[in-house]
Order: C-alpha cells, then sequence, then structure tokens
C-alpha cells in the first residue's frame, strides 16, 4: 500500500502559476496534479500501468502498438506533464531509455520529488521549448515513440504546431517510430484540422483516435494523431478500436479526409 501524502504545491515562474498534487480519494495510490486550479494529470503509484485520464489511455494504447509487447522502447515526451506516460512506458516495457522535456524546470522537480518514478527507470530530462530540444539533442539519438502533449485549446503555439516541427521530430524516429500528438481543441476541431493537414505533409500517413462522438466536432476535447513512415496498419485500427476506452473510433486514409481539408 502506497502511504498518502498531504497536498504539496510549488510556484511555477514561467507561468505564474501555482502547482499542486493531492492524494486522489477515489484511487489506491492515486494523485493528480493540477496548475492554476485546472487538473493537469493523474497519476497511480500503486499501479503506474494504470491510466485514469481517457486520452492518455489512448496514447498508452498506440505505444502498445509501437514494438512488440514488453520490448523496451526509445521514447521522447515533449510535455511531460506527471509523467504518466513515462511511468505507464516503463511498468510495460521496463528497461526503456526515456526522455521528457518541459519548459517549466519547477515542475519537473516538484513532480519527480513528490511522486517518484518507479524503480529502474532511465529518465533523461531536458528544460526548455520542445522545438529547440529536438534540435538541441544528441545527433545519434532516435526515438520509436515521439510523443506530444502540449496543445490544449485554439491557442496553440505557432512553432510546434505545423509541418516544419513535426517534420523535425520525424527525423529523430526509428525506422518503426511513430509520432503521437495530442491535440485538446473546441468545438469546430479548428486546430485538429489544422494538424492533421501539417502532419501529413510530414509522414507517409496519419490517423485519428478518440471517443467516437468527438469526430462530430460538436464537443470539446480530445483527438490523438498518430503519424507512421509507412502506411497505417488496418490491424492498428482493429485494436485501438477494440481497447478504447469506449466508444472508439479511428479515421485513417480516405477516411481522415473529413478532417483535414483534403
Amino acid at each position: 500500500m502506497v502511504a498518502q501524502r498531504p497536498v504539496a504545491s510549488r510556484f511555477l515562474r514561467a507561468s505564474g502559476k501555482h502547482a499542486t498534487i493531492e492524494p486522489d480519494p477515489f484511487t489506491e495510490g492515486g494523485f493528480v496534479l493540477s496548475i492554476g486550479g485546472a487538473e493537469q494529470s493523474h497519476v497511480n503509484l500503486a499501479e503506474p500501468d494504470d491510466i485514469f485520464y481517457e486520452y492518455l489511455r489512448r496514447i498508452g494504447h498506440v505505444v502498445d502498438l509501437a514494438a512488440p509487447w514488453g520490448e523496451p522502447i526509445n521514447a521522447l515526451h515533449l510535455g511531460a506533464g506527471a509523467l504518466t506516460l513515462a511511468r505507464y512506458i516503463q511498468a510495460t516495457r521496463p528497461g526503456s531509455v526515456q526522455y521528457a522535456v518541459e519548459l517549466e524546470r519547477e515542475l519537473l522537480d516538484f513532480v519527480m520529488h513528490e511522486l517518484p518514478l518507479p524503480e529502474g527507470t532511465e529518465l533523461h530530462t531536458v528544460i526548455g521549448d520542445a522545438r529547440d530540444a529536438i534540435t538541441g539533442l544528441p545527433a545519434e539519438l532516435r526515438f520509436d515513440v515521439v510523443i506530444l502533449d502540449i496543445f490544449s485549446g485554439p491557442d496553440a503555439p505557432e512553432h510546434i504546431a505545423c509541418s516544419g516541427f513535426y517534420r523535425e521530430a520525424a527525423a529523430r524516429l526509428t525506422p518503426r517510430g511513430v509520432l503521437i500528438i495530442n491535440v485538446g481543441d473546441e468545438p469546430g476541431l479548428t486546430l485538429v484540422r489544422s494538424q492533421v493537414a501539417a502532419l501529413r505533409q510530414a509522414m507517409a500517413d496519419v490517423s485519428a483516435f478518440a471517443e467516437a462522438g468527438m469526430f462530430t466536432g460538436r464537443y470539446p476535447g480530445n483527438i490523438i494523431l498518430t503519424g507512421t513512415q509507412g502506411p497505417w496498419p488496418d490491424m492498428w485500427t482493429a485494436a485501438l478500436t477494440a481497447r478504447g476506452p469506449h466508444p472508439a473510433k479511428v479515421l485513417s486514409g480516405v477516411d481522415l479526409d473529413v478532417l483535414s481539408g483534403s
């Protein structure tokens, strides 16, 4: 059993907001990271492979398909949060080598102090802008998954929400590597549509994975975009749809044209 802890707080200088970590009263071993009063991440220290937020579970399911089950991978996280996915990868793929990029130095220090990573985790942290970090990493580094979790609404940073950045990220992939992007958007899905079009200029194929109702464009929420270096595997569509969370839907190929203006 993981001992519960009191609420912890840290001031983040870059954003001028306070981050808090407090126990989740509904989950044994669970903690919630909030920034500026808004919930950002959920971590289960007792079971790091148990992901609470639906959009992060969907990303985890894509990571599951990126390499044979249990095989260590190299992963790059652009936007660290509470390192929920880094914990998941270590729990499901022990021995993986991971890098996490975060703009807020205090946030990474705070999270790693209050919510220690699973034993054996090899995580290298980088403080700075995601695009600067991509170009600043050692030239020989390549990743099986690059996960971008920065966008939250229509005010996405232009130097990241573009095909040029996606090409730079794609150049960091191993031959089997995939680029996974969480896009939080408002009704109408303006940002999602622009990012599908941008990602299609950088990757051989693209898919979108979300709760089925998100594709109506009526609701705010998250859509997971995945860029592959070859044709999108039909078996991945079947696997992701089956794994959920439900109701789940995957769009690829011509079915995705409705979100790209093609």
